[in-house]
């Protein structure tokens, strides 16, 4: 367990709630928008991340530490992902206050925002962002995030905390594989790009 992780633990022990909701999105918000914006690019990404970050702040007294905290908030953006995709609005009973929120929202946005040096890296962004949204966001959490195939398969997993042991290694596997695909893809799309320009 990171040190992150038992600082968000030990200020949910102590009922906490707001301070662990606070220290995990200064921690991790940054992070979080940024594979959102990767995603569904920076204009959807902001209202996603704002749903998210109540999401969060709801439902953090819940987390049962059964995977870590970081993979749990990964769990908690695909899912909002899933719901602005389908086009649900959130009602606004229950929505967290903005002034809670408005100390860390800011902050995250103001941290990951940054422009694409090179034109190489702009041509892979974009022959990345031409992939399915499922596909785009395994590269994400992979390459850019570096999270293990473990954590990518609970953080594809509709319910990480009840995830069996074997069910996760399948999961695995599956995405290990499909990355290789994927990769693959972009290798193939890329080479033709270049013989193209």
């Amino acid at each position: 367990m990171s040190q992150f992780d038992e600082r968000v633990r030990a200020l949910l022990a102590a009922r906490e709630t707001g301070e662990a909701a606070t220290l995990a999105l200064r921690e991790l918000g940054p992070e979080v928008l940024g594979f959102l914006s990767g995603v569904l690019g920076d204009a959807d990404a902001d209202e996603v991340y704002s749903a998210w970050s109540e999401r969060l702040w709801r439902s953090l007294k819940g987390f049962e530490g059964r995977c870590s905290l970081r993979t749990w908030m990964y769990v908690l953006a695909r899912r909002e992902i899933s719901r602005f995709r389908k086009g649900a609005r959130r009602h606004a009973e229950g929505r967290v206050p903005l002034s809670e929120l408005a100390d860390v929202l800011p902050d995250a946005r103001s941290r990951t925002r940054s422009t694409v040096a090179t034109e190489k890296q702009r041509q892979l962004t974009a022959l990345r962002d031409e992939l399915p949204i499922e596909d785009r966001t395994l590269l994400i959490l992979r390459v850019d995030r570096k999270l293990s195939f473990d954590e990518i398969a609970l953080a594809f997993s509709d319910n990480p905390e009840a995830s069996a042991e074997v069910d996760r290694r399948r999961e695995a596997a599956r995405l290990r594989k499909r990355f290789q695909l994927v990769k693959q893809r972009l290798i193939a799309r890329a080479r033709r790009h270049a013989i193209a320009s």
